[in-house]
């Protein structure tokens, strides 16, 4: 089936908060795949069969032959680049992306090149990279990291554009640069289907009889819930279930809010993100505030392991895995 997220034709520009304290159209009908999206144009020009030129967020990338030392300045492109079996020479926070993001998993040898929010230019330097992905986010710096290699610019989050959109554009438009357009297809007929088995599952067991509010704990009494113009809304259409928070979200997705903003929200499984603080489940025994949920009244509450909300279409899969095991293990009145 064609999931509401796979109705995509277009293909605007792609990104993560640059913060790793989190508490806070991929359908069947594959047939606009075949057209180029709008953000590649892909030009084939000169006497080189891989000379190519791309537009992105800071203009226009022309790439001369395809690129075999890749630098990756955030995990959405980081997952991307793994999917499509290629394996990055460097990438940013490298040593959180275990914790927050998880998979695709990483192979060993990738180089450390500092944080998101400021990469290390000579570190990047010293990889000799032939292209460095990023996105908006470290726009100040664009022309510091475009003098070490060719650069190109995507961000997930753009208000333009729905993440889920965003994120399927930067995975063909990586797909083609590096080579891989095939597989970058492939990966996201996979995703389809396993969004539509899942989605077969849940209605064959009774699972998709109420709302999905999913959460992920700052601390024991404030959270950061996912809205509709988030990417995890992806992951709820293709398995037929309701966002069961009302709101829209911020620029990133979601919003922060006390857990007496949730009370309200009956009919609804609770869904925590992974992971939470220590400590949690103890304080939210003891908690009025918690107690009084009707989802914890009703055990309704279900804790995933990391899904990066921020991420790419590898995470609205995960998403989709993780939300569908969870629901069929059954619930719990606490977090782990």
């Amino acid at each position: 089936m064609a999931f509401p997220w796979a109705s995509w034709s277009g293909h605007p520009a792609i990104g993560c908060p640059m913060s790793t304290d989190q508490r806070p159209c991929i359908g069947s009908a594959f047939r606009s795949v075949t057209l180029l999206p709008l953000l590649t144009l892909l030009l084939l020009v000169g006497s080189s069969a891989q000379a190519a030129s791309w537009q992105h967020e800071r203009g226009t990338l022309r790439l001369e032959e395809v690129p075999q030392r890749v630098v990756s300045l955030n995990w959405a492109a980081t997952e991307a680049l793994l999917l499509l079996g290629v394996t990055p020479v460097g990438m940013a926070d490298r040593d959180y992306y275990p914790v927050w993001v998880q998979d695709p998993p990483l192979p060993d040898g990738i180089a450390n090149v500092g944080a998101r929010s400021a990469p290390s230019l000579e570190a990047i330097s010293e990889l000799a990279p032939d292209l460095i992905v990023t996105s908006g986010q470290l726009a100040p710096a664009y022309e510091q990291i475009r003098s070490i290699a060719p650069t190109y610019v995507l961000s997930v989050y753009d208000k333009a554009v729905s993440p889920p959109d965003q994120a399927r554009a930067m995975f063909l438009t990586l797909g083609e640069m590096l080579g891989r357009a095939d597989r970058a297809r492939e990966v996201l007929a996979e995703i389809d289907a396993d969004l539509s088995a899942n989605r077969a599952l849940l209605a064959a067991n009774g699972l998709n009889d109420k709302a999905i509010a999913v959460v992920g704990f700052m601390d024991d009494r404030h959270v950061r819930i996912n809205a509709s113009n988030g990417l995890l809304q992806a992951g709820l259409d293709g398995l037929g279930l309701d966002n069961g928070w009302p709101a829209d979200g911020n620029f990133w997705g979601f919003s922060l809010v006390g857990l007496e903003s949730i009370a309200p929200l009956d009919n609804t499984r609770l869904v925590v993100i992974s992971p939470t603080l220590p400590g949690l489940r103890e304080q939210l025994a003891q908690s009025p505030f918690w107690r009084h949920l009707p989802a914890v009244a009703d055990r309704e509450v279900y804790q995933i392991d990391p899904v990066w909300t921020f991420g790419g279409v590898n995470a609205i899969r995960r998403f989709s895995d993780l939300l569908t095991q969870a629901l069929l293990q059954g619930g719990s009145d606490n977090v782990r």
